[in-house]
């Protein structure tokens, strides 16, 4: 369930950082980002990992003969190098510099300056570090970088390392600022980087602009009204605290189904219900229950769970298929710590749905987008990290472990490097499972970062999900 383990020691050589320009002249212009986009929370560079086996020939001819050596024929660092500068065109923005303004707005400046690219070498196979597979984060860390570029005229927004493993297979680790890209922003990015990098001459989803589309014209003259009171969150005995931990737990399809049908029973054997009851909402509701649990939260303060919701296709009309900009809100449930740790989870799980639904309707998500800009315009600082929030966002429905091909094997792994929003603390992520193993499909892999002292308590209660129904 757990899959932190140790790993061997190897040596990582590096080159020289270098600059990717687009392959031709892209447009000199300053362009402006939407409220979400401006939300300093998201001011960040999101770091992930895509892992790649080698390509592999028989080496005496037999397909299915014992021994296979390295297919050489091509350069992964020099083929991903070749399709950045090509997608660089299409996605121009992203070779320019990202500067917040004094008016606390976010622009960027397209000067085709390019992107900074990190090509590593490793001497040792990627099966001795498990394919990237619940490794210790300090050593994932060696596989991306933040290259250190704030000036007066702004930073980059985009990174890459490729790094190159003595059995032929690579990992390409993409730095992404979360102020220019969200989650389905970033997958489209990546994926029209692999088609031009296996061949094709253009991305078959053409990238999208039109910040203004999320733009609040008018400051609203409400005031901020945040979901919950700050001085009502519970709070935790073991926060503030630097030592946090970061952990990968897999849940598998069996679980989540044995889960699903106790909050069945709980609710009276309704199958309609039942059915409607998603792997999101009930593995949500529980992580969220077993998350107060590991905290030791005041059961009379407030907790909150938010789910980050796309609105892509909400809006009226709904944003273009290429836009590659945030497009999220927040769906919300607030309970006390008391009722969310004694209520049946059935419902919690109930009032999670509901909160999804209020989330899909034209006011919600523009209430929620003026906020953002009044808090922006007041320069309201928003505290984070104090356990009693937690943030979910569902990575499995960006297909980023699906037919992402540079010419290689199919990708097998993809991992975010946990970044520190929200304090680390307060945001957990659903991934889909690794590639390696078929017999896990379906699963889910949940990645949270907790305080030391709260990690036992939290995975008892992982251990709990997994022999649920073995009574």
């Amino acid at each position: 369930m757990e899959n932190h383990r140790t790993t061997p020691i190897f040596l990582l050589e590096k080159k020289e950082v270098e600059l990717i320009k687009p392959a031709k002249p892209t447009p000199l212009e300053v362009l402006s980002l939407s409220t979400i986009d401006n939300d300093p929370n998201l001011e960040i560079l999101c770091q992930s990992i895509y892992v790649y086996q080698a390509n592999c020939i028989p080496s005496n001819g037999n397909a299915h003969g014992p021994k296979q050596e390295v297919n050489l024929l091509a350069d992964p660092a020099s083929v991903i190098k070749d399709a950045i500068s090509k997608v660089l065109v299409h996605y121009y923005p992203l070779a320019g510099k990202l500067k917040r303004q004094t008016d606390g707005k976010l622009q960027i400046t397209c000067n085709g300056d390019g992107v900074p690219f990190l090509e590593a070498t490793a001497d040792c196979e990627l099966s001795t570090l498990l394919h990237l597979d619940g490794i210790d984060v300090e050593i994932v860390k060696a596989f991306v970088f933040d290259f250190p570029s704030k000036s007066e005229h702004g930073y980059h927004p985009l990174v890459f390392q490729v790094t190159k493993f003595s059995c032929g297979g690579f990992t390409l680790g993409m730095g992404l600022s979360h102020s220019v890209c969200d989650g389905f922003g970033a997958s489209q990015l990546f994926r029209a980087l692999a088609e031009l990098a296996s061949g094709k001459s253009e991305p078959t989803v053409k990238p999208v602009w039109e910040r203004h589309r999320l733009a609040v014209e008018k400051p609203s003259q409400e005031p901020v009204q945040f979901p919950v009171d700050r001085d009502s969150l519970a709070t935790s005995p073991h926060l503030p605290t630097t030592d946090i931990l970061h952990e990968s737990f897999f849940v598998s399809s069996e679980s989540i189904t044995r889960l699903k049908m106790q909050l069945m029973k709980q609710c009276g054997g309704d199958e309609t219900l039942k059915e409607s009851f998603t792997t999101l909402e009930v593995l949500g509701a529980y992580i969220w229950r077993a998350r107060f649990r590991a905290f030791e939260l005041n059961p009379d303060g407030k907790t909150l769970f938010s789910l980050a919701t796309g609105i892509r296709q909400r809006l009226n009309p709904p944003l273009p298929s290429g836009y590659y900009g945030n497009a999220f809100v927040g769906s919300n449930v607030i309970m006390t710590g008391r009722d969310l740790n004694e209520r049946p989870l059935s419902s919690v799980v109930k009032l999670i749905k509901e909160s999804k639904k209020q989330a899909s309707c034209a006011d919600y998500i523009w209430k929620q987008i003026n906020m953002l800009d009044k808090v922006r315009e007041l320069n309201i600082k928003i505290e984070v990290g104090s356990g009693a929030s937690m943030v979910l966002t569902d990575w499995r429905q960006l297909r980023l472990l699906e037919e992402l091909d540079f010419g290689w094997k199919a990708l097998v792994n993809m991992i975010p490097v946990p970044w520190n929003m929200f304090g680390y603390v307060d945001l957990c992520i659903f991934l889909p499972p690794c590639n390696l193993d078929p017999s896990i499909k379906g699963g889910v892999r949940v990645l949270v970062s907790l305080p030391r002292a709260s990690m036992p308590k939290f995975k008892e209660e992982m251990l709990a999900l997994v022999k649920l129904g073995d009574d």
